[in-house]
């Protein structure tokens, strides 16, 4: 059984990227959630997508939600 990782997104730069922290380590800036559904399937992930993103109770957002 696998275990869902612990993920982050923490709260818009002046650029507006956020980062994207995965299991304690960065992994690296995400300026939408196609970016965080990308980082998801790096992680193992593979099938998800931006509605995943935004629906998951996985990712806590920091500073805002997905729409921000």
């Amino acid at each position: 059984m696998s275990v869902a990782p612990s993920v982050v997104i923490y709260r818009p730069a002046e650029d507006g990227g956020r980062r994207v922290r995965v299991d304690g380590g960065i992994l690296g800036r995400a300026f939408g959630v196609q970016d965080v559904a990308r980082f998801m399937q790096e992680t193992g992930l593979q099938d998800w997508d931006e509605l995943e993103v935004v629906r998951s109770g996985l990712i806590e957002w920091r500073g805002g939600g997905p729409g921000v």
